[in-house]
């Protein structure tokens, strides 16, 4: 075969491989289709049986075995990106998998508790069809649920169990539902759209399935789910002196493969630890330095005492906590086009985190808008417990999960043009919670912060997440205990300690997923400093930051590439 036929045969099938990838994704992700705009699939839930996993794992290897057989010659720059990118995506998912977790988790902040009730928050029902598809999806989760106690007691026969603290957590969170009237369930909060537009017999059809869904198999399924946690998996749990996975049969090398899940890197534990108690000491000084300046003390003890003990620091009430957050969105989104050359269409708002889930939920999270247009990026805001939440932490907080954060990055994929979907929609989350991590500070660059109190803040998140890196492999690799983790944190950080316990039971449900935000923001930080050495005068810092968010989510390698062109192109 000559190079030019090499090239047309790798362009030929690296397009319809790509697609191929894509569909089989939103097939195995039923729920992410439906969170991003595809509709096709609004009827569906993941198949988390032991056959629908090796299935999944046979398809994506079968994936794998294609896609490293593309041959790169001749391959114009954007294809050669798309081949790296999609190799990488299969790899990660299969590392995601091969893990298997479902046998083990029980996780109060994505488990089906949370997960199952927040659906209704994104599926649009617009037509009698749509409603359709709600009746049997919500029909589908009783099965769903059955599925779910079947792998933890599979796992419960092989020595693999979750932890103490989580399966406690999940388990009050299902006596909470189980005392609600049906109607006051979430997933009931469609039946409040009138659909005046609907034949009534489509209307009563709707109402009459999604209820009995709820009444006759949903609610009794999460009461057997309750009872199975309750009897079979507590008194069988992990305690937390025992939270990480070396703990489990199969769990180091199920951490390893994590570890390369999230940061598409192959590092080791020990160089995660060591990364993060080096970033650890350093962000200490400069908190020390500042807290001189802003409360009077360098004494890290005492300004964290300060920190956690002045009421004058804290909202009062749900309402302050989300002004606060609206307030920040708005400043930002009028300082971004200084910053950057390419904007998002998509709009950001604000979002208060459902009851159901506060309690034991992350401080906020992010979720993409719609690809149809349909609904904007959302920055949820967790408003429980209001006494308990910083001032001094939600500038930062705003900054990092809207704009110029997540929103900004996400919306930017998703309306890239001349992708391949998988590349728009998916991505290595050391690229997606670095960029969000970096934004902590370029707010600052960008005058965003009100006060010295307020970039406290900002090093407090650097903090917290430097300290993941360290309580993460010191759980899962080291053999620390859940209050280790927890001191650790109290004493490396001004974060509440209610939000700390919830994030240290999150690493414990979700192994390896913390450590993606210090990795991916470190080399993003690396990427600036030597596009600023090189270029000197010449460098943009639009340019770059144009450069770094136009290919989406790609890994931390290909980034390297991207930022090395765009650097060329600058000095020329």
């Amino acid at each position: 075969m000559t190079k030019s036929m090499k090239s047309a045969a790798g362009s030929h099938r690296l397009a319809p491989l790509a697609k191929a990838y894509w569909d089989a994704y939103l097939r195995q992700s039923p729920l992410f289709a439906t969170a991003i705009g595809m509709r096709g699939y609004d009827d569906r839930l993941p198949d988390i049986t032991p056959e629908g996993r090796a299935e999944w794992i046979a398809e994506l290897e079968a994936f794998h075995k294609r896609a490293i057989a593309v041959p790169e010659e001749g391959l114009r720059p954007a294809e050669r990106t798309t081949r790296s990118e999609l190799v990488t995506s299969i790899r990660t998912d299969l590392d995601w998998a091969l893990s298997d977790v479902e046998e083990w988790t029980v996780d109060p902040l994505n488990g089906p508790a949370v997960t199952l009730l927040n659906v209704e928050s994104y599926q649009a029902v617009r037509t009698a069809v749509d409603g359709r598809r709600m009746v049997t999806r919500w029909g589908a989760m009783a099965s769903y649920l059955e599925d779910h106690v079947a792998n933890l007691r599979r796992g419960l026969q092989g020595g693999r169990v979750a932890v103490r603290s989580g399966v406690l957590k999940v388990i009050e969170q299902i006596d909470d539902l189980a005392v609600k009237e049906v109607e006051a369930w979430p997933l009931l909060k469609p039946l409040a759209d009138p659909h005046g537009k609907w034949k009534a017999a489509d209307r009563t059809a709707f109402r009459d399935g999604l209820t009995s869904a709820i009444r006759d198999r949903v609610r009794p399924a999460f009461v057997r789910l309750g009872d199975v946690l309750r009897t079979e998996i507590l008194p069988q749990a992990r305690p937390d002196e025992r939270p990480g996975l070396m703990h489990v049969p199969g769990g180091t090398a199920a951490y390893r493969r994590l570890i390369h899940s999230y940061t598409a890197l192959d590092l080791s534990p020990d160089e995660l630890h060591a990364t993060g108690t080096r970033e650890v000491a350093r962000i200490n000084r400069e908190l020390e330095a500042l807290g001189e300046k802003a409360l009077g003390t360098s004494d890290r003890a005492e300004i964290l005492k300060k920190l956690r003990t002045d009421p004058a620091l804290y909202f009062r009430t749900r309402d302050e906590v989300e002004d606060k957050a609206r307030q920040a969105l708005a400043r930002a989104r009028r300082a971004i086009p200084r910053y950057f050359g390419r904007l998002p269409k998509a709009e950001c708002e604000v979002v208060r985190i459902e009851p159901h889930e506060e309690k034991h939920s992350t401080i906020a999270y992010y979720r993409s808008p719609a690809a149809d247009g349909s609904r904007p990026g959302r920055y949820y805001i967790n408003t429980h417990a209001p006494e308990t939440r910083p001032r001094y932490e939600a500038e930062v907080l705003a900054y990092h999960e809207s704009i110029p954060g997540h929103h900004l990055q996400i919306a930017i994929a998703q309306e890239l043009e001349g992708l391949p979907a998988f590349r728009k929609h998916l991505g290595v989350t050391a690229f997606t919670e670095g960029w969000g991590l970096y934004t902590e500070r370029l707010a600052d660059e960008m005058g965003l912060y009100t006060a010295d109190l307020d970039r406290i803040g900002v090093l407090s998140y650097d903090a917290w997440r430097a300290c993941r890196l360290v309580v993460d492999t010191g759980m899962h690799a080291k053999g620390w205990t859940r209050n280790q983790a927890i001191e650790f944190m109290l004493a490396n950080t001004a974060l509440a300690e209610n939000n700390i316990v919830n994030e240290v039971d999150r690493y414990i449900a979700w192994p390896g997923q913390a450590l993606a935000y210090k990795v991916g923001q470190l080399e993003i930080r690396r990427l600036r400093a030597d596009a600023e050495t090189r270029l000197g005068p010449r460098f943009d810092l639009r340019a770059f930051h144009d450069a770094v968010l136009e290919n989406g989510a790609v890994s931390l390698q290909t980034l390297r590439t991207a930022i090395d062109g765009y650097i060329a192109r600058a000095l020329r």
